[in-house]
């Protein structure tokens, strides 16, 4: 009964306008119109990434609950961690609306939010409130008009690393006007620099990953790779979204902004695979994971883990537990004792 009702609460959710359809989505999540059963778990499932013991290694990916509004429904729905944010130091509205569109043809969505949320300090009240026993982590973004992007990204950790188990230094963002270009090697080690310097100060030092994007060529994946590992960062999420357009269907594929959903998934594995040549540090899958096949391509792409957000929009909540029991059945048929057995196996068939 509850997937019927799901169901027909998605639908009536694509009859209104994207973003009214995610605050309500929100809504009804707190209200308990989800799944309430917790991570779905096993001994093949279970694993330790960065330091972090996962139920499962199914993760939410940031986006979905940017200001922190839904930890303790989100925390039921089955996942195995939860990414909140990206939080600026200062709140701001983000980019005119719209700016988040349905590409149902696809199964896709694009976004050009702009980094809206309520800021820092709203945030950090909440994630204060966390309840106990999930593994959280926020995104960490820059203000648009601010004078020192760089330091923003430590602030925010600073102000909300207490309340934390890992963060993600998010500089892959294609809607703020020149964010990428902290990604070049110079400005990221920098960059990093500070946000690891603010860790270090933390009571309890958090896992520091960073979140890279598909859109990057091998030169610059290698120099991402170096300057994380010179960093001691905990690992990288590979990827953001993408502006890539090639062979979409559905009439609002040339809106400006950040592509994200099935088509993302051989672009965005692709640029896991690669980087999972380059460095030791941990990976966290995300882009186009729709299915316990999609999701264990990622595995073997070389992903420890792997973050979920538009499969929602289509799949509903309940994607989570069908994702982990899917994964844990596809990694017994294959004999691996454990998801960690399995990350990298297929690499090859990715480069």
């Amino acid at each position: 009964m509850r997937r019927v009702l799901e169901q027909a609460g998605l639908a009536a959710l694509r009859q209104v306008d994207p973003e009214t359809a995610h605050g309500l989505a929100l809504k009804a999540l707190n209200l308990g119109f989800g799944p309430q059963g917790g991570p779905v778990t096993s001994s093949r499932l279970a694993v330790t990434v960065a330091g972090l013991k996962l139920p499962n290694p199914v993760g939410l990916a940031a986006g979905f609950d940017k200001n922190a509004v839904a930890i303790v429904a989100a925390s039921r729905a089955g996942f195995g961690f939860l990414e909140v944010g990206a939080a600026t130091p200062r709140p701001q509205e983000g980019n005119p609306k719209p700016r988040l569109f349905r590409l149902t043809e696809d199964q896709a969505a694009i976004n050009r939010f702009g980094f809206n949320n309520e800021g820092m300090e709203v945030m950090g009240e909440r994630l204060a409130g966390r309840p106990a026993g999930v593994v959280l982590g926020l995104n960490l973004g820059a203000n648009k008009d601010s004078a020192d992007r760089a330091a923003d990204f430590a602030s925010v950790l600073r102000h909300c690393g207490a309340h934390l188990d890992f963060a993600t230094v998010n500089v892959s963002s294609p809607n703020t006007e020149k964010l990428r270009d902290l990604q070049g090697k110079a400005a990221l080690a920098s960059l990093l620099s500070g946000v690891m310097e603010a860790n270090e100060s933390l009571a309890r030092p958090v896992a520091v990953f960073l979140k890279i994007a598909p859109d990057l060529v091998l030169d610059e994946l290698a120099d991402i790779a170096e300057v994380a590992t010179a960093a001691g960062l905990a690992g990288i999420i590979a990827t953001n979204t993408t502006l890539d357009r090639q062979g979409l269907k559905s009439v609002t594929k040339s809106e400006k902004g950040g592509l994200s959903g099935q088509p993302l998934f051989e672009k965005s594995t692709r640029v896991l695979a690669q980087m999972a040549g380059m460095t030791r540090l941990p990976l966290i899958g995300v882009g186009g994971i729709g299915s316990a096949q999609q999701a264990y391509a990622k595995i073997r792409a070389g992903a420890s883990a792997f973050q979920l957000y538009t499969a929602l929009v289509y799949g509903g909540l309940s994607l989570v537990g069908d994702l982990a029991r899917g994964l844990d059945a596809l990694l017994a048929r294959d004999g691996f004792a454990n998801v960690r057995d399995a990350v990298g196996t297929g690499r090859g068939d990715w480069l």
